[in-house]
C-alpha cells in the first residue's frame, strides 16, 4: 500500500494554529484561549459578536472616526468644494463628513462642486452600508440566548438504594420554564490502548433521568455506578491517576425567548467527592407548603461524618 503525502497551501498552513497549548490543572485539561474573545482575530465577525461591550463600543467609534476622518481629508484635496465650510479647515470638513455619513442636512453646509457631490455620493453609500452593518451586530448581540444555569460545585459519589450513585445538582436561576430539558453528561480520561498508545477517551455516563419536560427550580443528575457503569471499579486515586473529567451539557427551549439554550459544566477529579451528600435544600412550613433554600446549594455532608 503506497501513501501520498498532500502539501497545504500557504493560505491552509496561516488558518493551521501551529501549536494548541493545553494545560493540566487540578487533574482537569484547559485549553488555553479557549472561549476567549482575543482568539477570534481572523475571523471579525465573531470577534464582533464575542468582545466585551465595552471594547464593542470603542471599536465602533474607532470605525465611525476614521471613516469621517479619511472623508474629510478626501474634501480636503478638493480644495473650496464645500460651501460655508472654511478653505483648508479639517474641522469643518470632518463634520461635514458626519452630517453626510449620518444623512442628517442640516443644510448650513452643501458641496458645491462636482467633486464634493462625488465625494458625497460614495459616503452616502458607505454610511448606509455601514448602519445596516452596526444594527445587524447591535440586534446579534442582544438576541443571542444565553441560559443561566447553576451547577453544584462539587459532585458527589454516595450510595442511594443501596448501590453507589453519582450525584450533582442544577438549577434555573430564572425561575422561568426551560422546556424539553435535556442534560448529557460524559466522562474523559487518559486511557492505553492494547498496542500501548496513549489516547484521551470520552464515555457516556447514563443518568437515571436525562430529560425533563419543565425544568423550573432544581434538578438532581443521578448516575447508577455499576457494572456497566465507565465509573465501575475506579476510586479517587484512579481518577486523578487518569485525569478524568467530568463535562455536563444542559440544553433546552427558553419559554420567554422561545429558543434553544444550552449551558455546559465540568467537574474535575478533585470536584468529585466520594462518600459525602448533598444538604437537603426542601424543607416544609408549619402550614404544609415547602420551600426551597438556595442558601446551600453547594454544601455537602460527609457520611463519615455523620455516622
Amino acid at each position: 500500500m503506497r501513501f501520498r503525502l498532500t502539501k497545504l497551501s500557504k493560505k491552509q498552513r496561516q488558518r493551521l494554529q501551529p501549536r494548541v497549548h493545553i494545560k493540566i490543572r487540578d487533574g482537569q485539561f484547559e485549553i488555553v484561549g479557549l472561549g476567549a474573545w482575543y482568539s477570534y482575530w481572523r475571523d471579525p465577525y465573531h470577534l464582533l459578536l464575542t468582545i466585551p461591550w465595552t471594547g464593542f463600543a470603542v471599536m465602533i467609534a474607532t470605525v465611525y472616526v476614521a471613516i469621517n476622518t479619511i472623508f474629510a481629508l478626501a474634501y480636503l484635496l478638493g480644495g473650496d468644494c464645500v460651501e460655508n465650510a472654511r478653505p483648508g479647515s479639517f474641522l469643518d470638513f470632518f463634520f461635514f463628513s458626519v452630517q453626510t455619513l449620518a444623512s442628517i442636512g442640516y443644510g448650513a453646509m452643501y458641496p458645491k462642486t462636482t467633486y464634493a457631490n462625488i465625494i458625497v455620493t460614495i459616503e452616502a453609500m458607505v454610511g448606509l452600508m455601514g448602519i445596516a452593518v452596526m444594527t445587524g451586530l447591535a440586534f446579534a448581540r442582544f438576541s443571542r440566548p444565553t441560559a443561566r444555569i447553576m451547577f453544584s460545585r462539587v459532585a458527589v459519589i454516595t450510595p442511594h438504594e443501596g448501590i453507589a450513585t453519582l450525584m450533582f445538582r442544577t438549577a434555573n436561576q430564572r425561575r422561568n420554564l426551560i422546556l424539553e430539558a435535556q442534560m448529557r453528561v460524559y466522562l474523559l480520561r487518559d486511557e492505553v490502548t492494547a498496542e500501548g498508545q496513549a489516547m484521551r477517551r470520552f464515555h457516556d455516563i447514563k443518568l437515571i433521568r436525562n430529560q425533563s419536560p419543565s425544568f423550573t427550580l432544581t434538578w438532581v443528575a443521578m448516575h447508577v455506578i455499576d457494572q456497566s457503569s465507565p465509573l465501575y471499579g475506579m476510586s479517587a486515586e484512579s481518577l486523578l491517576q487518569t485525569n478524568a473529567t467530568l463535562v455536563v451539557s444542559v440544553s433546552g427551549i427558553d419559554e420567554t425567548v422561545a429558543q434553544v439554550v444550552h449551558a455546559r459544566h465540568h467537574y474535575s477529579a478533585t470536584e468529585v467527592l466520594w462518600n459525602y451528600r448533598f444538604v437537603d435544600i426542601i424543607h416544609h412550613t408549619p402550614d404544609g407548603h415547602r420551600y426551597i433554600d438556595y442558601k446551600h446549594f453547594h454544601d455537602v455532608l460527609s457520611l463519615d461524618a455523620v455516622d
